[in-house]
């Protein structure tokens, strides 16, 4: 049946995925370690703004939510109204470049199936990201149980790419080789920092190991000089 189009996927987060509980819990040591209070934050992708409210919450002043989604930004303007959250559904971002100290990307990778669109998301919060900021990206790499291995099988006829699936209730995800990930960071001017793997709940009731990278912005390179690293 070919690759998922973004319009099929984005018309489950309007509709069944707008009412899933997101489960990638923020890691406190990672975040304090490199984000200070004081920076200003962009979490992309913020759904209902769990992690928004997390962060403001634990003394983060500047603090900007934004999703794809209409559905979740309006339950996240109920359940927190207090936040700056906001519906923007394409890019770029209207946003200048180098605003943000750090931006958050926390499973939202693996709701975008597609090559392109991964590049162009990680690429924006590039545009974003200030030279010696951070990007905290949570996300979920190929899983190595039977139940995982088969269905990545099983879908890969269907969408073409090893690690994408579908759900019964309608949804397309993507797990992701660890070393996609670091070239999509990569290829949008970061360079990785820190990895940490841990086990989270999923939000179809399951567990998954996640990978957590934190990565810096690193500054463009001059006129005639190589890239950095």
């Amino acid at each position: 049946m070919g690759k998922p189009s973004p319009q099929e996927n984005a018309g489950f987060w309007e509709t069944t995925g707008a009412a899933k509980t997101f489960t990638h819990p923020l890691d406190p040591e990672l975040l304090t370690e490199f984000v200070p209070r004081t920076a200003r934050v962009l979490d992309y992708g913020c759904g209902y703004g769990r992690l928004t409210a997390e962060l403001v919450a634990a003394g983060y002043r500047s603090v900007r939510g934004v999703d794809r989604s209409a559905a979740l930004i309006a339950r996240g303007r109920r359940e927190h109204p207090e936040l700056a959250l906001m519906h923007w559904t394409g890019l770029p971002l209207p946003f200048v470049d180098r605003i943000f100290d750090a931006a958050l990307l926390f499973a939202v990778l693996t709701c975008v199936p597609d090559d392109a669109g991964q590049r162009a998301i990680v690429g924006e919060l590039g545009r974003l990201v200030r030279p010696g900021g951070v990007l905290y990206v949570s996300d979920v790499p190929l899983q190595t149980d039977p139940f995982n291995r088969e269905r990545y099988r099983r879908f890969e006829a269907r969408y073409g790419t090893y690690g994408v699936f579908g759900t019964e209730d309608g949804g397309v995800f993507r797990h992701h080789a660890p070393e996609w990930l670091r070239g999509l960071l990569g290829a949008a001017g970061f360079a990785v920092l820190r990895e940490r793997r841990t086990t989270v709940p999923t939000l179809n009731g399951r567990t998954a190991e996640r990978l957590q990278l934190m990565a810096r912005r690193e500054p463009a390179a001059a006129p005639g000089e190589p890239a950095a690293g």
